[in-house]
């Protein structure tokens, strides 16, 4: 089987995704929405790595519960930077810009929540397709977000 390939890949995502949401928050903390939301969307992903370090034991797998919530140094550095950005005019491109990134990170999670599951079907894996059911429409609320933000601020920004 290589399931334990598609863990491991959707683990890697997951924490790339919950850091990338970490970042854009702590970026843009000067808009309220972007910060909370992005807040509460990586501790989403944050969760779907803990739980996939977990599942992929019963595979072999040694994957690192990394994706900890951003409270250092470098978490404040973006906060302050955020502050002092927040009063520029340049702040909607690099907000575009982290939207669609995080758009991209978002789907190809989504992706690979599709591969898992549909490798769980095929293998039988009752735990394993239960787990892609739970975490799999919260990967696409993530990059449904993403895209809504995108649509709601780029006609304001674009057309300044």
């Amino acid at each position: 089987m290589k399931l334990d390939l598609v863990l491991r890949e959707l683990h890697a995502a997951e924490s790339s995704l919950a850091d990338e949401l970490v970042k854009v928050a702590d970026r843009h903390k000067v808009d309220h929405e972007i910060y909370h939301v992005a807040r509460d969307l990586a501790r989403w992903s944050q969760q779907h790595v803990h739980e996939l370090t977990e599942v992929g034991r019963h595979y072999g797998l040694s994957l690192k519960d990394e994706a900890q919530p951003d409270a250092g140094l470098l978490s404040s550095v973006r906060n302050k930077a955020s502050e002092l950005a927040g009063r520029r005019p340049e702040p909607g491109l690099l907000l575009l810009r982290d939207l669609r990134r995080l758009h991209r990170i978002a789907a190809g999670v989504s992706l690979d929540w599709e591969l898992l599951a549909q490798g769980a079907q095929a293998t039988r894996d009752s735990a394993l397709l239960a787990l892609a059911k739970r975490c799999h429409p919260q990967s696409l609320r993530q990059m449904r977000w993403a895209n809504a933000m995108l649509k709601t601020i780029s006609p304001q920004i674009l057309a300044s």
